[in-house]
């Protein structure tokens, strides 16, 4: 019984644990993700919202429009060289004399594309863990576990 005095208190304080708001980058195929942590509930994220999320911290922000000018310069500079591929491939299709030069060209515009992609992916992995650093609370985490006839608290921090 005075086991069980002891345990319980010890369960209802590692049951509670303070979340913070917290952004969240996966790294996907094509680009990244963004989750957004508010208490338990964990919401997709256009990167739009996130420069929105991150306007309370200047140097996330400032990082973050970097990435954001980075992926719209690679998105350009991807649409036009596809586009470029797309006029002789379609020309051929149609039985004309397609101009393979054009989709060269369309071909460095896409392999030109890939450091601006890169870059904002560096810059959106910084800048959220610039604005994590701040915004996350220090959350110890206490796991408990039964030991033979006792119990073994271990707190992680």
């Amino acid at each position: 019984m005075r086991k069980f005095l002891f345990v319980v208190p010890i369960m209802i304080c590692s049951a509670y644990v303070s979340h913070a708001q917290q952004l969240a980058v996966y790294k996907t195929f094509g680009g990244l993700k963004f989750e957004y942590q508010k208490d338990t509930t964990i919401f997709p994220v256009s990167p739009r919202q996130v420069a929105t999320i991150l306007k309370d911290d200047p140097l996330a922000y400032a990082e973050f429009k970097k990435a954001r000018t980075n992926n719209s310069v690679a998105g350009v500079v991807g649409f036009l060289g596809g586009v470029m591929i797309g006029l002789p491939l379609g020309t051929a299709i149609g039985g004309g004399e397609p101009e393979w030069g054009l989709a060269a060209g369309g071909a460095a515009l896409i392999v030109a594309s890939i450091p601006f992609s890169s870059a904002f992916r560096k810059h959106s992995l910084n800048a959220v863990e610039m604005y994590n650093k701040k915004h996350t609370a220090f959350k110890p985490r206490f796991d408990y576990f039964l030991a033979g006839a006792g119990v073994r608290l271990v707190v992680r921090f």
